[in-house]
């Protein structure tokens, strides 16, 4: 499935409040003084690690937004596979823009691409079984939409955006609802037809709950794997099975290999280092 970038109209308050940081009180005072108004300059961006690219879109408005002269151009598209040393992209026109702009550039490609490459390392765990590998809502405040963004670069999938999209039944509700089929209850009460319910569960027999009191998808977590084979055998396609709790590249293929259908990741980013991507100017 082609990946659709997302709006501008979306991502532009996001990367012109970054300059707005990095610019501070007087603006870039050290360029202002060694580079002279009328300087144009040229750079490549490139790559220092093997990796996925993503993010290069928010990169070239924080160059259009610093200086609309600025020529940002792509050589690789996001979620395309980059090589140590390969140009992810070229830079041309005003210097004083170019220098004031590129931490910011980099801070979102190298941040992104770091999430788009640690997914697709995972997503390859899996590929020869027919488990998703999807995020989670631990994500940086207010850049959640860019690092949903970067996993789906990375060939990753979505769980939900926010509170509002879809019912997910945790261990707190349950204890304050007083049971799984309770909490299940009070939400199908109060959701409307077209909202997914989703519970998570410790056990098999709150599992056997859950699946008698009948939801959409069910979180097992923190299970043994001889217990997720249990839970998908039990689950028998009735509801999505999704696996969650202490995932690595290392664990993956095995958690995988028990046929459940979504293996949902936090430190994809919440933790994922960044992919080390400079700007050098062409002199």
């Amino acid at each position: 499935m082609p990946l659709t970038p997302l709006p501008t109209l979306l991502v532009e308050p996001i990367v012109r409040q970054a300059l707005i940081e990095d610019l501070g009180r007087a603006g870039d005072i050290t360029t202002d003084a060694i580079a002279p108004a009328d300087r144009v300059a040229a750079a490549v961006m490139a790559s220092r690690q093997e990796g996925v690219v993503a993010g290069l879109d928010l990169a070239a408005l924080a160059f259009r937004l610093m200086d609309p002269a600025i020529r940002f151009t792509a050589v690789l598209a996001d979620g395309a596979r980059v090589a140590p040393g390969a140009a992810v992209a070229a830079i041309e026109g005003p210097a004083r823009g170019m220098l004031s702009a590129e931490r910011v550039a980099l801070n979102f490609v190298s941040r992104l691409s770091g999430v788009a490459s640690a997914t697709a390392a995972l997503v390859a765990s899996v590929a020869r079984t027919k488990a998703r590998i999807v995020c989670t809502r631990k994500t940086t405040p207010l850049l959640r939409s860019l690092e949903k963004y970067a996993v789906r670069a990375g060939g990753g999938a979505n769980h939900r955006f926010g509170l509002d999209d879809a019912a997910l039944i945790k261990d707190n509700h349950v204890a304050i609802a007083g049971g799984v089929a309770e909490a299940i209850g009070l939400v199908r009460r109060h959701v409307g037809h077209l909202v997914k319910i989703e519970v998570e569960v410790d056990t098999l027999a709150e599992l056997e709950e859950a699946l008698g009191a009948g939801v959409d998808a069910v979180l097992l977590d923190n299970m043994s794997l001889d217990d997720l084979r249990r839970a998908v055998a039990m689950i028998g396609g009735r509801a999505i099975s999704e696996a969650s709790g202490r995932v690595t590249l290392e664990t993956a293929p095995a958690i995988a290999a028990t046929g459940v259908d979504l293996i949902s990741v936090g430190w994809l980013t919440h933790s994922a280092p960044i992919l080390d991507i400079g700007l050098d100017a062409k002199v």
